[in-house]
């Protein structure tokens, strides 16, 4: 069944580590890479797994203000219904 639209669309994200949360809260994307390369999620993206890859992890804020960026050396990712969790240096 899909999701009624009543406003524009984004993704709910929560991007944490043991220790710390780098990002909670809407954002309209989130830029991550694992072993096949750089890859970004959208609103409306498919239910999506992902281990990560060390590098950089962006989130772009729906509100206009500059990205969140931060270094994780490995994650997993996981995405459906446009939440998307972020698990960093597990």
């Amino acid at each position: 069944m899909a999701k009624p639209t009543t406003g524009p669309l984004q993704l709910n994200v929560i991007a944490r580590s043991p220790f710390t949360v780098y990002y909670e809260g809407p954002a309209e994307v989130l830029s991550a890479s694992n072993k096949v390369g750089q890859f970004d999620i959208l609103p409306g993206h498919a239910d999506f797994f992902s281990v990560l890859a060390p590098g950089e992890v962006i989130v772009t804020k729906t509100d206009g203000d500059d990205p969140t960026t931060f270094s994780i050396t490995n994650g997993i990712l996981t995405v459906r219904d446009d939440e998307v969790y972020l698990f960093a240096d597990v």
